[in-house]
């Protein structure tokens, strides 16, 4: 370590920045001599996504940081609002890979005469969808790969809260991948589809919500077009009354 230190800075910078948050943070608590590279903005910079400056421009709120490292941890932590308040964007603490929810009220829910749209204060969003009455679920959320990181595999999830014991433990999700017409070189369109039943018990998240993992895609470098994801429950007999839809998240694996 003591050789590494002896580098220029700009050596350091440089090849810490091929690294990951995580080696920089190590790197900054081992060595005093790397501690001031290991924090600096040239490092911090290449960890954040490239297009970070165009996305938190978009934000409601302004956000407020000193250094890039506290702009890296502050996004990891706390997603902010951005899109006139649709959409909340974050990043993944150990890869700053790009991570969105879409809130309930930009979501396309069939039976809407069923449903409340209602403040929650454990909501990031304004607004949540909250099941008024027994019925069928139809939930719908879609978002552009262009925005999302590049060769990356991704996971959506829904994202609620539910009073009923019995759950949604008998229904079924749908992801679809839809390229645009000219993002395939050989021009031919082809369109991805994953089908599977939520018999699995939703997972407790680190915010106090539920989630069920509603599909799989990797988002190439060659991919422009939409995902959607789907939740679909029409046949199950128990009461689903109560459901409280935060939103459908798009989030790197």
């Amino acid at each position: 370590m003591e050789w590494f230190a002896r580098l220029p800075e700009d050596c350091i910078s440089e090849i810490l920045s091929y690294t990951s948050a995580v080696d920089a943070s190590r790197s900054s608590a081992v060595s005093k001599e790397l501690k001031s590279v290991a924090q600096s903005d040239v490092v911090w910079e290449r960890f954040l996504p490239l297009d970070y400056q165009e996305i938190i421009s978009k934000a409601v709120s302004p956000l407020k940081y000193a250094t890039k490292k506290d702009l890296y941890f502050s996004l990891s932590d706390s997603p902010i609002l951005i899109d006139q308040g649709k959409m909340s964007f974050s990043i993944d603490k150990r890869s700053g890979k790009k991570c969105f929810m879409i809130g309930a009220r930009e979501l396309m829910i069939s039976w809407k005469g069923c449903w409340d749209f209602i403040p929650n204060p454990m909501s990031r969003f304004s607004e949540v969808a909250k099941l008024r009455s027994m019925g069928w679920i139809h939930i719908q959320g879609k978002i552009k790969t262009e925005i999302l990181s590049k060769n990356t595999m991704y996971a959506a999830y829904l994202v609620f809260l539910l009073e009923s014991k019995e759950g949604l433990r008998s229904s079924n999700t749908v992801l679809r991948l839809t390229p645009n017409e000219n993002s395939n070189k050989n021009g031919i369109k082809k369109e991805r589809i994953e089908s599977r039943e939520t018999g699995k018990i939703a997972k407790m998240r680190g915010d106090g919500w539920l989630e069920i993992e509603m599909g799989r895609f990797y988002n190439s470098s060659e991919d422009e077009g939409e995902v959607e994801a789907w939740l679909t429950e029409i046949n199950s007999p128990y009461d689903k009354s109560g459901l409280i839809v935060h939103g459908i998240e798009f989030r790197p694996l």
